[in-house]
């Protein structure tokens, strides 16, 4: 890459590591599922990229598509927020039992199930198109050519070191979550993020 598109590429990284890194539905489950060590690999890929192909939309013009499309943003809110809620009553039922929790840890979690989990985090959340392709896609118009490639390329690069940070990165706070209080509170957290994230998109639903 010349020196002339640096600039580009670091644009790009930075706004979409600070689009990421925010708490949400999809970087809370990264976490536990890396806390837990369960198909972290294939889940970090999976997210980043997920990423990588709404960023390559959004720089390639489909944000602008999305953006004049109130209906389909609409359709996504709507599927997004039941699977939040349910996601959330999840969370909250495995806080209320622990046995739910050693059921996990002895690795009962299927890989199916998680990447089916994984898929629903990335594209039943209407912030992911406002965020990753309508924002990101928006603000490359300001480069053209290749150093439009290399804003969209760093964005990517900053997905695959955050989701795979987050993931390996995790298992750092296993000292903390050798206690089952430790576990019951980050899944109440979950599901607080969850069901909060449910009623901010409906809430955006309502008024606009």
């Amino acid at each position: 890459m010349s020196s002339a598109l640096w600039p580009a590429a670091l644009s790009g990284f930075l706004l979409g590591a600070s689009l990421i890194m925010a708490i949400g539905a999809q970087n809370a489950f990264i976490l536990r599922q890396g806390l837990l060590r369960q198909h972290v690999f294939v889940l970090s890929l999976i997210c980043a990229l997920s990423d990588a192909l709404l960023i390559a939309a959004g720089v390639a013009g489909l944000g602008t598509l999305i953006a004049t499309s109130p209906m389909l943003i609409n359709a996504v809110t709507i599927g997004g927020a039941i699977f939040l809620f349910s996601y959330a009553v999840i969370a909250f039922r495995r806080a209320m039992k622990p046995e739910a929790l050693h059921a996990a840890k002895k690795g009962e979690g299927s890989l199916k199930a998680a990447i089916a989990a994984c898929l629903a985090f990335t594209f039943l959340n209407p912030h992911v198109y406002l965020d990753t392709v309508v924002l990101l896609g928006s603000l490359s118009a300001r480069y053209e050519g290749s150093a439009r490639a290399a804003y969209g390329a760093g964005a990517v690069v900053a997905s695959f070191v955050w989701f795979f940070g987050l993931g390996y990165g995790a298992r750092l706070l296993e000292p903390v979550f050798a206690r089952p209080a430790a576990w019951r509170v980050l899944d109440v957290l979950i599901g607080l993020v969850m069901a909060g994230i449910g009623l901010s998109l409906l809430g955006r639903l309502a008024y606009g």
